[in-house]
């Protein structure tokens, strides 16, 4: 046996979902640029759930199903309210709220896809309400419940902040869903075939993907991007502070990627609506300091910016709270992780890798009293 730390370069899975080769991300086969450009988050979800695009029919259907599944019952709420407590992080939340939505469910065959289509639909629905709503909760504002002429997306934004969304937050909001959906074997989305591989359900499966995704060299990372730029504060303090952070040879968050040497190409969307949006807020300064600190990172250390970078600026200048960002990143995984999860019910094979023992060898067991 050879020893590959992190499985880099490992393949492990054979998968019809997503493709990364030489730098080019697809889905299905769509290439991720046309679909950041022109596919609703509806559309994907559908694509990487079916392998194919939706019919206008097909498509109706499942925004149908979307929204009315959006909706919590009276006593999940309750419990979301228990929640609102000092110092929870979303993300805890989030996982725990998952968790607890598996009571609300009857599941006999995990590998039932029909079943399982059905409850992929309601735990996708069901967590832009959860988001929310526990935002809303926390800050003792009335819950706001979705519409039915509204996308996916903007009834995100609608019920977090009550009114309504403008085109180009519409616009950035979907693009950042459909560029987060899905993204091979990541850490996360690894963790949940892991999971699933031993014929649990599609909830324990997310509960676990949500856990690796907290973690700030995952999901967490546009979180920190955000804290950084708040500690920055000013554009002509960018480039004082990341030298000092280089000098004490500190990580830079959302620079550089395990996969893409030679840059993430889902960053150039966000970095355009991040553009967009702050211009439109009134705030470019969060932008013009992204800019600042990726070219000064990418020329010292030849580092590009992945796709947390200028998330982290766009959300806030969508008023997203900072804490939110990673709940969104899962909200939107989460279409990816069904389509795994399924993907490993199909064809499954328990996940059971070795181990290269290194320790110590021969040792003799001695009664305690002549240790």
């Amino acid at each position: 046996m050879s020893t590959s730390k992190g499985l880099e370069g490992i393949i492990v899975a054979e998968t019809d979902i997503t493709s990364i080769e030489e730098g080019k991300l697809s889905y299905v086969g769509y290439n991720i640029d046309d679909l950041a450009d022109f596919a609703t988050f509806e559309e994907v979800i559908y694509l990487l759930w079916h392998k194919q695009l939706p019919s206008e029919e097909e498509l109706h259907k499942l925004k149908t199903q979307l929204f009315e599944e959006m909706t919590l019952e009276s006593s999940f709420i309750e419990q979301l309210r228990y929640m609102v407590v000092d110092e929870a992080h979303p993300m805890d939340v989030l996982r725990t709220a998952v968790s607890l939505l598996s009571l609300y469910d009857s599941i006999h065959d995990p590998e039932d896809t029909v079943a399982n289509i059905n409850r992929a639909i309601r735990i996708q629905a069901k967590l832009a309400m959860i988001i929310t709503s526990f935002n809303r909760l926390r800050n003792n504002q009335p819950l706001v419940k979705p519409m039915s002429n509204l996308s996916y997306a903007e009834n995100f934004l609608y019920m977090l902040h009550g009114n309504e969304v403008e085109p180009l937050e519409s616009e950035a909001f979907n693009k950042a869903l459909v560029l987060h959906a899905d993204h091979e074997l990541n850490a996360s989305t690894f963790t949940a075939r892991v999971c699933v591989a031993t014929l649990s359900d599609l909830y324990s499966g997310l509960t676990a993907a949500i856990s690796a995704l907290k973690g700030p060299l995952h999901g967490g990372a546009n979180e920190q991007v955000i804290k950084m730029l708040m500690d920055i504060k000013e554009v002509e303090s960018a480039i004082p502070y990341v030298k000092e952070k280089m000098a004490n040879k500190e990580k830079i968050m959302g620079m550089g990627h395990r996969v893409y040497k030679q840059g993430d190409p889902r960053a150039k969307h966000l970095k355009n609506m991040s553009k967009q949006i702050t211009q439109l807020k009134g705030m470019p300064e969060w932008y013009e300091m992204s800019e600042k600190i990726e070219a000064f990172v990418k020329e010292e250390k030849g580092l590009p910016a992945n796709v947390d970078f200028y998330s982290a600026s766009m959300y806030h200048a969508l008023g997203i709270p900072h804490d939110l960002f990673t709940p969104i990143f899962a909200m939107s995984r989460t279409s990816g992780w069904v389509a795994h999860m399924l993907e490993q019910y199909a064809n499954n094979r328990l996940i059971r890798p070795r181990a290269e023992y290194v320790g110590k060898e021969n040792q003799t067991y001695q009664p305690v009293n002549e240790r």
